[in-house]
This record gives C-alpha cells, sequence and structure tokens, in this order.
C-alpha cells in the first residue's frame, strides 16, 4: 500500500537549524522537519527530514515513486492566478468571503435574496474588509435542502456578480451546475467553486476547460442531488478524501484543465461526522502532497456548534476563528469564511508573527 505523506514538526523558522534538517511548504511562511507516512492498517510512521533518503530507499519502485512526487508536491510553488487585472498569490493566506444569494442556506440564508445591490453591497464591504475573492452561490448545500431550478439559481447571482465585477473584485461562482457556470462566467466572475468537484453536472468539465478559469474541486461523498449521501463508511476520511481529490485533479488535466488552475478543497461537514471532520483538520497538511493550492471552508459549521455546546450559525465566531488559524499553520492557501473584517485581522496577526519568527536572529 503506497504511504500518504504529511509534513510534521514545524519549526518557526529555518534559520540556525542545519541544512538538511527542514523543508519548505511551497513558497509559504511554514518549515517543518519531518514527514509523517501512512498506510492502512499500520501505524504511521515519522520520518525526520535527514533520514528521509534512508526511508524512500528502503520503499519499492512503485511507493518510492509515489512518495517522491508527493514530497515534490509539497515543495511545489503554488502558481500566481492573474485574474483579469488582478493577481492572485499563495505564499500566505487568502481570504475568501461568502455571499450567500439563497432563502436557506445554514447560516445567513436569506439575508440578500431578492436585493441584488444590497448584495454587492455587501461583496463590496468584503473586499474593502480585506477578502481577496468573493464566493456568490444561489442553491444551499445544507444536508436537507430543497434543489433549485438552474434557472432560478442564474436570476440570484448573476445580477450581483454583473455588479461585483465591474468594481474589479475577484469572485467566484459556488455551483454545481454548469449552465449557472457559464452565465456567472459571462456576467464576470473568475473562478469555479463546485462541492461536486465537476462530477454532479456531465457538462461542468468541459465548461470550466473551455474557459480555461481557475476551479475549486471540492470532496463530497455524492454527485447526486444530496451531496451528505454516504453510500458507506469512510476506511479512513483523509486517505480516502486525498484519494478522491488525486483521481479528480487526474481527470481534469487529461480534459484539458491546467494543473496550476486547481485548487482542492476537503469539503468539512459535507457527509462527514465530527470525528471526520477533525481527523480532517488535524491532518490537513496532509493534501499539500497533492500540490494544489489548499481551501479550507470551515466557518460557522456543524463542528464549531458540536464542540460549543451547541452554539448557533451566527454564534461560532470564535470557533471558526480557531479553525481558520488551523488552516493557515497547516498551509491552507484560501480560508472561506463569513466573518471576513475579524477573519482578516486574524490572518494579518498570524502573518506577523510567522515575519517575526523568520527575521529572528538565531
Amino acid at each position: 500500500m503506497t504511504p500518504v505523506l504529511r509534513p510534521i514538526w514545524f519549526v518557526d523558522s529555518p534559520v540556525g537549524l542545519p541544512d538538511g534538517t527542514w523543508a519548505r511548504i511551497a513558497n509559504t511562511l511554514l518549515w517543518y522537519q519531518g514527514i509523517e507516512a501512512r498506510r492502512a492498517g499500520r501505524s504511521p510512521e515519522h520520518i525526520a527530514i535527514a533520514a528521509l533518503d534512508g526511508w524512500l530507499a528502503g520503499l519499492g519502485v512503485s511507493e518510492r515513486t509515489s512518495a517522491q512526487t508527493q514530497l515534490a508536491g509539497i515543495a511545489a510553488p503554488r502558481a500566481l492566478l492573474t485574474l483579469g487585472e488582478r493577481v492572485l498569490r499563495f505564499d500566505v493566506p487568502q481570504v475568501m468571503g461568502i455571499l450567500n444569494m439563497t432563502p436557506d442556506s445554514f447560516s445567513d440564508g436569506g439575508k440578500h435574496v431578492g436585493d441584488p445591490e444590497a448584495a454587492a453591497d455587501a461583496g463590496f464591504a468584503m473586499g474593502l474588509a480585506g477578502a481577496s475573492i468573493i464566493d456568490v452561490g444561489g442553491e444551499s448545500t445544507r444536508p436537507g435542502a430543497d434543489p433549485v431550478w438552474e434557472g432560478d439559481e442564474i436570476a440570484r447571482v448573476v445580477p450581483v456578480i454583473d455588479r461585483l465585477a465591474k468594481s474589479g473584485a475577484i469572485i467566484s461562482i459556488d455551483t454545481r451546475k454548469a449552465a449557472v457556470m457559464e452565465a456567472a462566467l459571462a456576467a464576470g466572475a473568475h473562478i469555479v467553486n463546485d462541492i461536486s468537484a465537476l462530477l454532479h453536472d456531465p457538462r461542468s468539465m468541459d465548461v470550466v476547460a473551455k474557459a480555461g478559469c481557475p476551479v475549486i474541486l471540492m470532496h463530497s461523498p455524492s454527485a447526486g442531488p444530496d451531496p451528505h449521501d454516504k453510500a458507506s463508511p469512510y476506511r479512513d476520511v483523509v486517505a480516502d478524501t486525498y484519494a478522491f481529490l488525486e483521481a479528480r485533479i487526474a481527470a481534469c488535466i487529461a480534459a484539458g484543465i491546467a494543473r496550476e488552475r486547481i485548487i482542492v478543497d476537503p469539503g468539512i461537514g459535507f457527509g462527514k461526522s465530527l470525528a471526520d471532520s477533525l481527523a480532517l483538520i488535524n491532518r490537513l497538511a496532509t493534501f499539500q502532497s497533492l500540490g494544489q493550492p489548499l481551501l479550507l471552508g470551515a466557518s460557522r459549521k456543524r463542528i464549531v456548534g458540536a464542540l460549543s455546546n451547541e452554539a448557533p450559525a451566527a454564534q461560532r465566531l470564535g470557533g471558526s476563528l480557531a479553525l481558520a488559524l488551523e488552516g493557515a499553520r497547516a498551509g491552507a492557501a484560501i480560508l472561506r469564511v463569513h466573518d471576513v473584517v475579524e477573519s482578516v485581522q486574524a490572518v494579518r496577526v498570524w502573518r506577523g508573527l510567522r515575519d517575526a519568527a523568520l527575521s529572528a536572529v538565531a
């Protein structure tokens, strides 16, 4: 069984450490001194960077090739995305603000329905507060949500996207329907954010490939009407999610989507128990091995309520910030959040701490 690798033993700075004892995650401000290797049915192995060559030499050919590919993925710089007149860089976490145009989303459904001007104003405010991306969605994907006809979804999101695009904002369209993707991109959206990883609609892969736009591939257990529908238990939720995303990256590249325009999201809470979501966040750095920018979307989700006396969605700010910072520590490139002002402030303070550690004299 091929091991799945995760960077461990993070250090504040490589300054003063001997060469060959540390490595860096992509072009981020994160350095580490060890690798965890997990195989199904076995205890995890912990290998120091200094001992990595010897460990690799002891693997079989196919296992060694896979491990070397994963290590290269961890180290590979995450490419800049040029989106219109804006450039999105991933050396530090970027904040994505959530703008729901739905009557029934779990957190803020109904807030902007039927008022595209007010919704666009909310998006403008997110940008002024420091959000790098505004994620506009017209269909709730909470458990038990009713499906939305694509025409209604288009009517909800396009007027908002049109207004935001004129301001120069970077916009992602949160949809799993090809017709909505086409309409949103035509209105000025830059990124497709699909919770089904382009599996729900058979045309969506072609739409994204032809548009040449970046795409966010999220893991959910079902590409059907209910993205939370799980047919069988996870063998290992992290390994299973990793394998799914690895396969979807390969499928996208085969369909003509450039690797440097693919972002991955483990799908916290989608068909996952509290224990599953905790495992994904605790081992989030595993997904760095895929070599793609990583998005974490945990804001106000059930995991926060479950760990805080069933706090309602509107009262989950503290827990959401804790999860966002955990994502930053694992190298997440994008943090998808409801509370932009507070999240941007948290990321800026985290960045200041990293800068101070890096410049410290050994």
